[in-house]
C-alpha cells in the first residue's frame, strides 16, 4: 500500500474500511471494495473522483483499474457531483407499465430539471434507475437509502416537498 493512498483517506474512512475488511480473509482485501467506495463517496459529499478511487485501490492493495471497473459498473457510485438528495426513479418494465413515465415527468416539471440533472440550488439530483427490485410496488423510487413504492404524481410531489 502506498502512503499516498493512505494519506488521501481520512482516519475515519480508514477505520470504517478496516471494520468492513475484518469480514473477509486477509488475502481477500479486495472483497471490501464496494463498501470502501461507499464510505469514501459519503465523505466526499456523495461523489467519487479518480484520485479517491486510486486511494481506495492503494489502500486495498489492488489495481486501480479494478476499482474503477467497480465504480463505473454500479449505478450507486457517482462519478460527478450530485445534489444533497439523489432521487432514482425506476423506469424498467414493471414500473413503466404502472406509470413511471408520469412520475418522472411530474418530478422534472416540479424541479425544473431533466433526468440526469441537479437543481440549481444543489438540493436534488434526478436520475432514472434501470431496476430497484421493487416490482411488486411499482412504480418505485429510491431517495438516499429509502424506497418509496406505488408512486403517483401526487405522491411524487409530496416526496419532493419533504426533502430539505
Amino acid at each position: 500500500m502506498s502512503s499516498t493512498g493512505t494519506n488521501l483517506l481520512s482516519d475515519h474512512a480508514r477505520l470504517e474500511i478496516d471494520r468492513w475488511l475484518k469480514r473477509y480473509p486477509q488475502q481477500q482485501r479486495r472483497s471490501g471494495v464496494m463498501q470502501a467506495l461507499m464510505i469514501v463517496q459519503e465523505e466526499n459529499g456523495g461523489s467519487l473522483n479518480e484520485t479517491l478511487m486510486d486511494a481506495v485501490a492503494d489502500y486495498l492493495e489492488m489495481p486501480q483499474i479494478a476499482v474503477r471497473e467497480v465504480a463505473t459498473f454500479y449505478s450507486m457510485y457517482n462519478l460527478k457531483p450530485v445534489g444533497r438528495h439523489v432521487v432514482n426513479v425506476c423506469t424498467n418494465i414493471s414500473c413503466m407499465l404502472r406509470g413511471a413515465e408520469k412520475v418522472v415527468a411530474r418530478m422534472e416539471k416540479k424541479l425544473g430539471i431533466r433526468v440526469g440533472e441537479t437543481t440549481a440550488d444543489g438540493r436534488i439530483t434526478l436520475r432514472e434507475a434501470e431496476c430497484l427490485a421493487a416490482c411488486a410496488g411499482a412504480p418505485a423510487c429510491q431517495i438516499g437509502r429509502r424506497y418509496h413504492e406505488n408512486l403517483t404524481a401526487e405522491k411524487a410531489d409530496a416526496l419532493l416537498d419533504g426533502l430539505e
